[in-house]
């Protein structure tokens, strides 16, 4: 749609909420816009005739020019994040778009740049507070709420626990954190993956044998249970278990106790239970593939742990924690996301969870060299669609503004739809077409 001819480019890039200055040839600004000026404290009446470099004092000024670069290439650059220091001193972060400036003929007579104030995002980044955390798990999500707030009764008790959720939403946290919160945890923490031991070594992994027990039994061999006495075995992925093994362990759980391989005597087994799987087992026993009984007594207290999916205002909170965490273990500054990488994590659906999260960040830590993580920091399948991706320069279409000011809302509210919903009074229904680029 074109513009009314009666109104002058001055009076539309002024009403702009996002900073613009424009600079010819010799990087003399020769415009400067309301919004550059509340961003950056300088009248435009002082900026207009000086350098740039000179108004803006910016991270790129010395060697990285965003601007230069796409005047002496003709490249258009969108939502790269720097810092500026402002008049008074203080270092803001901004989004800056730049492209070449050029006249009725096509000629580049200079460069025009667009810039966001980030402070308000990235102080809400650094203060987010789960309003929830129990050992290393930290939550906004009032599922999760439910779920660490019943934590510390269940590790005061003895009773065997079962862990239900997709694989990656952090069955071994939640069991970790049982045990250090119990009687137990001056005792060891033993943890089992029964996927990752082969059918053959299981029982003598669990159980461990005696000295004669088999052709290479050598020396007695200690097994798992008898090295988590006093303390806490964790039994990942249980639905794995084949039924034989499910016999043994179903006696352990009733009658305390074990034999080792070869071994005509008992063992007490004073030793709590965890177990956990991604598996139905309600269908697996349905289908005569794990025991009833077995089930019945692995699941005296029954944890189901929603997927990331579910729980979208925890993406942000982990991804805060996870730079901060990669930033400890690496010894980098990443200063957090941009707004496109913030807007990208938002509409990932996670099938891998909690743990593919933290495996994207991981990934971009070794593209990214400081600063923010860019969209070209992201493993390749989060790369948008041009069709998708947000735009932050002016010129943007309805469908992109519409979409934006609900990132916005979800980024206001810690990605919670229904308080974004009833912020920019839409349904919730409504708000997830926007997102998904509808009406």
């Amino acid at each position: 749609m074109a513009l009314p001819q009666n109104i002058p480019c001055e009076a539309i890039m002024e009403s702009l909420a996002d900073g613009v200055f424009t600079v010819d040839l010799d990087w003399t600004v020769t415009f400067f816009n309301r919004a550059a000026t509340a961003i950056t404290g300088i009248p435009a009446a002082e900026a207009i005739g000086r350098k740039c470099r000179d108004v803006f004092q910016s991270s790129i000024c010395d060697g990285a020019c965003a601007l230069k670069a796409c005047m002496e290439q003709d490249l258009h650059l969108s939502n790269k994040s720097i810092h500026i220091v402002r008049r008074d001193g203080k270092r803001i972060p901004l989004s800056i778009s730049a492209s070449p400036l050029r006249d009725r003929h096509g000629k580049i007579i200079g460069g025009v740049e667009s810039f966001r104030d980030l402070s308000a995002i990235h102080l809400s980044s650094s203060q987010f507070q789960a309003t929830d955390q129990v050992g290393d798990i930290i939550s906004r999500s009032q599922t999760m709420a439910k779920i660490l707030h019943i934590i510390p009764p269940i590790a005061g008790s003895e009773s065997t626990v079962l862990l239900l959720g997709e694989s990656g939403t952090g069955k071994e946290l939640f069991a970790r954190a049982i045990h250090d919160l119990s009687p137990r945890s001056p005792g060891p923490y033993v943890a089992v993956n029964c996927a990752a031991l082969p059918e053959t070594l299981m029982e003598s992994e669990l159980f461990g044998y005696k000295k004669g027990a088999f052709t290479d039994a050598k020396t007695d061999h200690v097994g798992r249970f008898q090295a988590a006495q006093k303390g806490t075995i964790f039994l990942d992925e249980i639905g794995d278990l084949p039924i034989p093994l499910q016999v043994k362990l179903l006696r352990v759980l009733q009658e305390k106790a074990f034999e080792p391989l070869g071994s005509s005597k008992s063992m007490a087994a004073d030793v709590r239970v965890i177990a956990a799987t991604n598996r139905d087992l309600e269908q697996m026993v349905c289908d005569g593939q794990f025991r009833q009984d077995l089930y019945y007594r692995l699941s005296v207290v029954r944890l189901s742990l929603p997927p990331l999916r579910e729980r979208p205002e925890d993406i942000l909170l982990l991804s805060t924690h996870f730079v901060c965490l990669l930033n400890q273990q690496q010894s980098k500054d990443i200063h957090g996301l941009s707004e496109d990488v913030m807007y990208v994590l938002l509409r990932h659906d996670y099938p891998g969870n909690v743990r593919e999260l933290r495996n994207i960040l991981e990934y971009a830590f070794i593209l990214c060299p400081d600063g923010f993580i860019q969209i070209q920091h992201l493993p390749d399948y989060l790369h948008p669609k041009p069709s998708e991706a947000p735009r932050g320069q002016p010129g943007r279409t309805m469908e992109d503004m519409k979409r934006q000011a609900v990132i916005n809302a979800l980024q206001r509210h810690g990605g919670r739809k229904m308080a974004a919903s009833r912020e920019l009074g839409i349904t919730k229904d409504t708000l997830r077409r926007i997102l998904n680029g509808g009406d």
